[in-house]
């Protein structure tokens, strides 16, 4: 790894981190020495990289720094491309028109050779979009997620009977036939899984479980596993 992807790299691991850093950590993620960890931190803070740390300690970024604008390899810019693509076939209009938006925005922002990729039409996601949900827009959903706010369900489980539910979002999975909302469940005091497709309205309650969402995707990562789209709540 060339020293300028190195110090880029450091850079990200730390405004990543939610704790001290130390450098053998550093080192084992891209696979160099501690010493040139060492080094390299001695020249982002001479370059006045508001790293602060010693060693055997840890090393952190202070909030409010902001990286330079970046420049992508080709093979970035195909993985750009491909994403982009796959969001076509969500059924989610809000995102479907944020990435026209990010194409438009890199395409400006490009140079020639990179901007070929992005007009070369090569690359495609293929198969069936998703139909949108036609009771709930999954853009308050995401927004929901965001916020830590929780929502009120109308929904028909599995057998199609209704049942209502108050909800604390924590993930959306998008499928090629629906999306489905990763929530506990406060009916169930549970982990479930509730279709798009079989909620009959969704609205926000201006309730907040804040600060809880990462500790409730913990609970899901490690004791649930999502095998299916036709998981229910």
């Amino acid at each position: 790894m060339r020293k300028a992807s190195r110090l880029f790299e450091i850079i990200q691991i730390l405004r990543l981190a939610k704790r001290p850093v130390t450098a053998a950590d550093i080192a084992a993620r891209l696979e160099v020495t501690v010493r040139s960890v060492y080094r390299d931190i001695a020249a982002l803070q001479a370059m006045r990289v508001p790293i602060e740390g010693e060693r055997g300690i840890g090393y952190i970024l202070r909030p409010g720094f902001d990286l330079p604008p970046l420049m992508f390899s080709i093979e970035e810019m195909e993985a750009i491309v491909l994403s982009l693509a796959l969001l076509e076939r969500t059924g989610d209009a809000e995102l479907k028109q944020a990435a026209k938006r990010v194409t438009a925005k890199i395409a400006g922002a490009v140079p020639p050779p990179l901007r070929q990729t992005l007009d070369a039409n090569a690359l495609h996601a293929w198969g069936f979009a998703a139909p949108s949900a036609a009771a709930i827009d999954l853009s308050l959903v995401r927004r929901a997620i965001r916020d830590e706010e929780k929502l009120d369900l109308a929904y028909r489980d599995e057998l199609g009977r209704p049942t209502e539910r108050i909800i604390r979002p924590i993930a959306l999975i998008y499928y090629s036939e629906t999306a489905n909302i990763v929530a506990w469940c406060e009916l169930r005091q549970a982990i479930r899984n509730f279709r798009s497709d079989r909620i009959e309205d969704c609205q926000p309650t201006g309730l907040w479980f804040k600060g809880e969402g990462d500790g409730l995707r913990q609970i899901w990562v490690n004791g649930w596993q999502i095998n299916t789209p036709a998981a229910a709540g």
